[in-house]
């Protein structure tokens, strides 16, 4: 993380009545398939501007086991088949003592930005999580990404405040998110 911006949690507290966005024509969401590490390094390259990606910390994320990345990595496909999108469907047994499900790394490659594409992505994400059995999810994200967090607000997280660190976060945050 760069010096400028500070990371934040979110949390759902139950991963009842899901919002569901319909994926757009020629568009299509598909899950991980061998080989897909590759396509997921390339989105977060152009489309994460605030982390450093590489195939080591990729596989500290999310290990090497296909068959769970299979179940758990999505990417949507542009009307070529080709990934300009990722989010996963991961999970933490130990998140604040309890299991929860975590949306994980999500990305659109920017020239697909701005069209709503994230909003089937999460929603399958989270539908996905609901499936393996989570009945709660979080995530964390940065300080910077505004449009991000206002999508995950509008998909009922909220902003995870433990402390006062935490509530001078948000107070700033809150203030970017009046149009």
């Amino acid at each position: 993380m760069t010096p400028t911006q500070q990371r934040i949690r979110m949390v759902r507290h139950h991963l009842k009545n899901l919002p569901r966005w319909a994926v757009p024509e020629r568009f299509a969401i598909r899950w991980y398939e061998a080989g897909d590490m590759e396509a997921w390094l390339q989105t977060h390259a152009v489309a994460d501007l605030y982390n450093e990606t590489s195939a080591k910390l990729y596989r500290g994320q999310f290990g090497d086991d296909e068959n769970v990345l299979a179940a758990r990595q999505a990417f949507l496909c542009d009307p070529t088949g080709r990934p300009v999108g990722t989010a996963t469907a991961w999970f933490d047994d130990d998140y604040h003592g309890e299991r929860y499900g975590r949306l994980h790394w999500v990305a659109i490659e920017p020239r697909y930005q701005g069209r709503g594409l994230s909003k089937p992505l999460t929603a399958a994400v989270c539908r996905r999580l609901v499936e393996l059995g989570h009945d709660r999810a979080y995530l964390t994200t940065s300080t910077l990404r505004i449009p991000a967090v206002k999508l995950y607000l509008s998909f009922g997280f909220e902003p995870e405040i433990l402390d006062t660190e935490d509530e001078r976060k948000w107070k700033s945050i809150r203030k970017m998110l009046v149009p």
